[in-house]
């Protein structure tokens, strides 16, 4: 079985990106371009927020602000004002992920900033992957995100647990098609998977596209509609996995007979992962 797991309300508290990476960004951002200024990779960030920044105001977008050519003083505090104008307006755009990642990255590496991770995560992926299962994330935020954060989080480097990383390039997460997209990719059926996720719509559409699934409840998750949520299981901790009829079948089968899918599975998850 491939446990496939969903980060914010899942892995990881929704606070964490709300109240540390969007706030270390505001402000920590004049500084970080002080520093990077004249860094060819900072150079990219800035002429890809200013082609936006173009865009949009060719577009007649509100309140949008410009940043003007150059490579001065004045075009270092407008792509200031830019970046939060994008941020205020919660601007999902390639612009702002890149210099965001950029930033969390230096953040990361230099002990800025640590990745939350509920307690009963770490522990419940070294005894799925101990009964032969393996583990992958598949978050809207990028891959290279979601390896910063396990890499460098308060429970240490993680990414020795995980076979595996998908973000929206895979698909949309409230698309059934995405998740059978993941399947493909690995080379599996969607019977294979256990989907963990907070969003009612992503666990629905993994539902849908034949996958088991499981609703995270943690404290600060938004509510679910009890109609909705009462369609299928949940849990509040990672170990209750370990009580699910599909992960214990997955594991009988595992100890019953020498399955010609084990050594598949860790080829593709080395392929994933890489």
């Amino acid at each position: 079985m491939i446990l496939l797991c969903d980060i914010e309300g899942t892995t990881t508290s929704i606070l964490f990106v709300k109240d540390t990476l969007f706030p270390f960004i505001r402000s920590d951002l004049a500084k970080y371009l002080d520093e990077t200024w004249d860094d060819v990779q900072t150079k990219a960030d800035v002429e890809l927020l200013r082609t936006l920044s173009k865009q949009d105001n060719e577009e007649h977008v509100d309140d949008v602000v410009v940043i003007p050519d150059g490579h001065t003083d004045e075009v270092k505090a407008s792509t200031v004002k830019s970046v939060q104008f994008l941020m205020d307006n919660d601007r999902k755009v390639t612009a702002l992920k890149q210099l965001q990642g950029h930033m969390w990255k230096s953040a990361y590496e230099n002990g800025l900033i640590k990745g939350h991770v509920y307690g009963d995560v770490k522990p419940a992926m070294e005894r799925w992957i101990m009964d032969g299962q393996l583990v992958m994330i598949y978050s809207s935020g990028s891959v290279q995100a979601q390896k910063l954060l396990f890499k460098f989080s308060e429970e240490g480097d993680m990414t020795t647990l995980l076979s595996g990383y998908f973000d929206t390039t895979i698909g949309a997460k409230v698309n059934k098609e995405s998740y059978i997209n993941i399947a493909k990719t690995c080379g599996e059926e969607p019977s294979s998977f256990l989907f963990l996720s907070d969003r009612i719509e992503e666990i629905e559409a993994a539902s849908e596209a034949g996958m088991h699934v499981a609703v995270s409840i943690r404290e600060g998750n938004l509510p679910i509609d009890e109609d909705r949520l009462k369609k299928f299981p949940s849990i509040t901790s990672f170990s209750d996995i370990m009580e699910f009829p599909a992960y214990r079948n997955a594991i009988a089968q595992d100890r019953d007979e020498l399955s010609p899918k084990k050594p598949k599975q860790t080829a593709v998850a080395s392929i994933v992962k890489n």
